[in-house]
């Protein structure tokens, strides 16, 4: 069972943020998690958390994709 991390509230910025399409998002998660399982090869159950989260953006990223396209 994973442990759920909750985001602390945003504050607003004087200059905003640029926004971001979900699409690019999942694109660079999936690039981030493939480097942290890397790094997780002594952590077993950290590297399998890593890749199933891979696996799924992987597959909603490819999906997104097939609908977008």
């Amino acid at each position: 069972m994973s442990n759920v991390i909750p985001f602390p509230a945003r504050v607003p910025h004087a200059d905003p943020e640029p926004e971001i399409d979900l699409m690019t998002a999942v694109d660079v998660a999936i690039r981030d998690l493939r480097d942290l399982a890397q790094r997780l090869r002594g952590d077993s159950v950290g590297q399998e958390q890593a890749e199933e989260c891979l696996e799924m953006l992987a597959r909603a990223l490819a999906n997104a994709q097939a609908v977008a396209g």
